[in-house]
């Protein structure tokens, strides 16, 4: 008689619904809506988190955007970008960051869905699932790049021409955790490559 199994049906059924799920609010949430904030069929995003160059002259520029570019800088260090009426222009840059790793992340848990099908069969180590995660990796390593400049670029387009492009710096800072997950999950993909090839190998053989 047989060893039963760990990874059951149910199992495979319940992650692949919550991974769905997952990927449906990423989807609506994190894509669509913004999305359709940027169209104006909803409410826009108005403001953006930025840090100022200085916390002393800050209320002084705001004093002067308000009066002629309807757009104010509150707070010190860390202060909001606001925009009183964003035009498309500036409602895509806003919503721009959000909607770009939103799709990252659809994209990742797309591709952890798909493998999660193949466990169906009782066995996740294919040859397809090397290249997923593959992918996922190169996905990952793409967003600790663009987690940290999106947005800086975008706020330096954003503050071009108005008083508050002297108060916010360009300033980009990048974090050493996303890269070293994304080596980590591209070194799983090639442990994936490289077992699934010995199998088959080793079934060549017999």
């Amino acid at each position: 008689m047989g060893a039963k199994s760990w990874w059951s049906q149910t199992d495979s059924r319940l992650l692949e619904a919550a991974l769905g799920l997952a990927a449906l609010l990423v989807g609506v949430f994190g894509v669509l809506f913004p999305a359709l904030g940027v169209a104006g069929l909803m409410d826009p995003t108005y403001t953006r988190e930025v840090e100022a160059a200085t916390a002393t002259q800050v209320p002084e520029i705001v004093t002067d955007a308000v009066a002629g570019h309807d757009v104010t800088l509150a707070g010190t260090h860390q202060a909001d970008l606001v925009f009183a009426d964003p035009d498309l222009g500036q409602r895509l840059l806003l919503a721009l960051p959000e909607i770009v790793a939103g799709l990252l992340l659809f994209l990742i848990l797309a591709l952890l869905f798909k493998m999660a099908r193949t466990l169906r069969g009782g066995d996740v180590f294919v040859p397809v699932n090397a290249r997923r995660l593959s992918v996922i990796g190169l996905v990952v390593l793409v967003y600790a790049v663009l987690a940290p400049v999106l947005p800086t670029l975008t706020t330096g387009m954003l503050v071009s021409g108005t008083p508050m492009a002297e108060q916010v710096p360009f300033s980009v800072t990048f974090t050493g955790e996303y890269v070293l997950l994304a080596f980590l999950i591209l070194a799983l993909g090639e442990v994936f490559r490289r077992g699934t090839k010995l199998r088959a190998d080793m079934e060549g053989l017999v």
